[in-house]
């Protein structure tokens, strides 16, 4: 059996939070705004952020999952070893993650961060299938 991993951890740490914000790039649109900076470990970070400017608490939780589903669909062409802060802005909550995701595509690449060929981290089971 081939399973494929997702081979990102998440922020949670105000301090995290602040290094990105302070050492990191900033890309932007009206819809996303993301930071990228390289971490030492071998595995990324990601961080989801929503003010309250963006809306009520249905709003920013819509953001929140919009911006993950679209990095889970570019996550398999993410260099690994990165960590990344997305913040939401007013228009997020009214996108589709098709949408986020072209939105971040384009970010991402303009950081150097994203491959053209999705990576495949294949782990091989244990179990003595023959």
């Amino acid at each position: 059996m081939v399973s494929v991993l997702q081979n990102y951890e998440t922020l949670k740490t105000n301090s995290g939070f602040r290094r990105i914000y302070a050492k990191g790039k900033c890309f932007g649109n009206s819809s996303l705004v993301t930071y990228v900076l390289k971490n030492s470990c071998s595995i990324s970070r990601i961080g989801i952020t929503t003010s309250k400017k963006v809306g009520n608490a249905v709003k920013r939780n819509r953001s929140r999952r919009v911006i993950r589903a679209a990095f889970n669909e570019l996550s398999g062409r993410v260099k690994v070893g990165y960590d990344f802060v997305f913040v939401a802005r007013a228009l997020t909550p009214y996108l589709k993650s098709h949408e986020v995701k072209a939105a971040m595509e384009k970010q991402l690449k303009a950081a150097g961060v994203l491959l053209s060929e999705p990576k495949q981290q294949v782990i091989q089971s244990d179990k003595g299938e023959t």
